[in-house]
């Protein structure tokens, strides 16, 4: 796999010169099929478009089903290709389709949110959500190549650019501290979003290399998801719905107060990745009465072992640790600190 960030037609016209595909198909939700498939469309050989319904909730089986059909229908071979046209739920979806279609099919990632080009459509990872767990079902593998221009940014709207920049802010609070203090200056007005991108890219891309199926540093990855993932799973369907980035920011909070609780974190530190979160999301709202619900929700954690809520905490801003077993009172603690601020 490579990673190549330029010009999306340029990179379209050099891969379509060196592969040819008996069919391709380009998966869109409704708001990448309306805004961003007419940047791509004239850089395309012939191909079919399948849409499906934007957003977390439907990254779903049923969803699956519908681009199977689709692929079935047109008579789709193993020569075929999919372009994975969107965010992460899209990446996430399309290559968990394409790998399962005939036993696997080619895919490429076109990421045109911040968060899918920072994060999601990196290392490899797919998966869909059951029964309200997120990500329960999935696998490891690469798409042939993933394409990242910036262009896309433009598409978005305040609140998606904000989510994605929480992915960001989590690389250079696990890898490096120069990075982190550095975006934030500039926080969501970047005057390179091509050099942001390609820094956190770059970040991930390194740790992805020395561990690609997560049996040790991958998990450095993880600060702030396993209290955010249950956090956004919880409020999927809710008039409470946040976005992943949201949630996971919510995650940084509390993981950050048990870091200084269990790591030895400075209070220092935990007061600026305190006060640098409430500062571009100063909007999120959990309710108390929903902490044990969350809670519950972490024990389906993929990190987790013998029924112990691992996390990835913070050593301090730039260097992570993780598998550290943190029990159920200082989560509560944690969610309590998010609270009280």
């Amino acid at each position: 796999m490579s990673i190549k960030i330029d010009d999306i037609g340029t990179s379209l016209k050099d891969f379509f010169a060196e592969h040819q595909y008996s069919k391709i198909a380009v998966l869109v939700d409704e708001n990448t099929g309306r805004h961003c498939y007419p940047i791509i469309q004239k850089h395309l050989p012939e191909h079919i478009l399948i849409e499906i319904q934007s957003g977390e909730v439907n990254k779903n089986l049923r969803t699956c089903e519908h681009i199977w059909q689709e692929l079935t229908n047109h008579h789709f071979d193993r020569k075929s290709l999919m372009v994975n046209l969107g965010g992460g739920v899209i990446g996430d979806m399309g290559g968990f389709c394409a790998v399962t279609y005939k036993r696997g099919i080619d895919f490429i990632n076109i990421p045109t949110t911040l968060l899918a080009a920072v994060d999601a459509n990196i290392g490899g990872k797919l998966g869909i959500d059951f029964q309200g767990f997120k990500n329960h079902l999935g696998f490891f593998k690469d798409p042939n190549e993933v394409f990242i221009d910036p262009v896309f940014l433009r598409t978005l709207s305040p609140r998606e650019l904000r989510s994605g920049f929480a992915e960001v802010i989590k690389h250079g609070l696990i890898a490096d501290a120069d990075y982190f203090h550095a975006v934030m200056k500039e926080e969501l007005n970047q005057p390179n979003w091509n050099a942001v991108i390609a820094h956190s890219v770059h970040i991930k891309s390194e740790v992805v290399a020395e561990d690609p199926r997560e049996k040790g540093l991958r998990k450095i990855l993880n600060f702030g998801h396993t209290v955010g993932h249950a956090i956004e799973s919880f409020y999927l369907e809710s008039e409470n719905h946040l976005l992943h980035g949201e949630a996971i920011a919510i995650g940084m909070v509390c993981e950050a107060y048990l870091s200084t609780k269990l790591l030895g974190m400075s209070e220092d530190d935990l007061a600026t990745i305190t006060e640098t979160m409430f500062r571009v999301y100063p909007e999120l709202v959990i309710n108390k009465k929903d902490f044990t619900s969350i809670i519950k929700l972490m024990y389906q954690d993929k990190k987790n072992i013998n029924s112990f809520l691992n996390h990835s905490l913070l050593y301090e801003l730039g260097r992570a640790g993780y598998d550290v077993a943190v029990d159920e009172k200082d989560v509560m603690d944690s969610l309590f600190y998010y609270l009280k601020h």
